[in-house]
């Protein structure tokens, strides 16, 4: 990998002029630049990778039936989400230490973001604190989101989201689906080399001795709670008043409870196939969910949306919006704020092309009947 002191964009610095025409042109010069265990703990999934494999391809499954004749001329990607209106439904996902992939960290991924009309997720695991990100965010006029691993001892967590709340984020993203680590084969072949040196400023305050537990043999993060229930939900909102969105949903009974308990939107996420082998691709549980609780608060989804025609799916399905991971990661350590932009504006573009060539002129008229699984 390249020293982040010397760090360059590829190419000619312009994904654009260097014939990045689709997101997945992005995964190879990332792969080369952050090659070795770095690149394994962004790429990789959870065991056998099973899950992982399936994601991308399981929202082509559903297939796309296209209208002919509608007058498109007057196509609008706007959505309204939680009271703030976006220019399109493509959001940023909440990722870790974006030290790693340039030295701007999250604050170059925000100003990419911004450019392109996205809204993106702060991770609590991220390389920069909540209050220097709101400041950035604030300078921008960029809507942001909070993500929330809750501590053990919960006045950890309170400690960074009264810094949170107060710089401006607009929502509390809790993260429910991390009890206990997953079965990352990668990272413990590579000794957990990526996290070599990396520090958590968010999360410094918190302190704690490392875990001694041999790798083969750990189950629990140490400094992450394995009790997070339904209540933390109501906790979360009471005490800060802000919407909070549970992320780390597969099931509909989830999906009702999270909402019994004031969730104010879901995510449908598994947590990029990187905890539980086997579980499902966010492709297959998202109309479940839908069913279940898109008529009291938005549905959200991430996992494997690499094209425009998969965001296209997921609002067909119901979902209010999706969120990408990986992709972003591969624009920020190939270009920067501009690879970050140029992920977000390809996904754009491809969703407005689906929604002419579907006879969709808002995000409001993608629904079941455009899809042939639904026949």
């Amino acid at each position: 990998m390249r020293s982040m002191q010397a760090w360059l964009p590829v190419g000619s610095g312009d994904p654009g002029a260097d014939g990045i025409v689709s997101v997945g042109d992005l995964e190879r010069p990332a792969a080369e630049r952050l090659a070795g265990p770095i690149w394994d703990y962004v790429a990789g999934g959870a065991a056998d990778e099973r899950t992982l494999s399936a994601a991308t391809g399981a929202w082509a499954e559903h297939g796309l039936l296209p209208h002919s004749m509608r007058d498109v001329s007057g196509l609008t990607t706007t959505i309204t989400l939680l009271g703030r209106s976006l220019e399109h439904p493509v959001l940023l996902a909440p990722t870790a230490t974006h030290i790693r992939y340039h030295p701007g960290a999250e604050l170059e991924t925000l100003r990419g973001a911004e450019a392109a009309g996205g809204l993106l997720t702060l991770s609590s695991l991220g390389s920069v604190v909540p209050r220097s990100f709101g400041a950035t965010a604030a300078e921008l006029g960029a809507p942001w989101w909070m993500q929330v691993y809750l501590q053990r001892d919960r006045s950890g967590s309170y400690a960074y989201l009264d810094d949170a709340v107060a710089a401006g984020t607009e929502a509390l993203v809790l993260t429910v689906d991390t009890p206990s680590l997953g079965a990352r084969d990668r990272d413990r072949r590579d000794s957990f080399g990526a996290a070599q040196g990396v520090v958590f400023p968010t999360l410094a305050h918190v302190g704690g001795e490392p875990d001694p537990v041999p790798a083969h043999r750990r189950v629990w993060n140490p400094h992450l709670a394995n009790d997070v229930t339904e209540r933390d939900i109501g906790d979360l909102a009471e005490r800060y008043g802000l919407p909070v969105i549970v992320k780390g949903i597969l099931r509909a009974d989830d999906a009702r409870r999270a909402v019994d308990a004031g969730a104010a939107a879901v995510i449908v996420s598994n947590h990029g196939a990187r905890n539980l082998d086997t579980a499902p691709t966010t492709a297959r549980v998202l109309a479940s969910v839908v069913d279940e609780v898109a008529r009291e608060v938005p549905v959200l989804v991430d996992g494997g949306i690499r094209r425009g025609t998969d965001v296209a799916t997921a609002l067909c399905l119901g979902a209010s919006a999706v969120l990408v991971g990986r992709p972003l990661i591969w624009g920020l350590a190939t270009y920067g704020a501009a690879g970050v932009q140029h992920v977000v504006e390809i996904l754009r573009t491809e969703l407005e092309m689906a929604m002419a060539l579907t006879g969709a002129t808002s995000v409001a008229e993608l629904d079941r009947d455009l899809l042939l699984s639904g026949r």
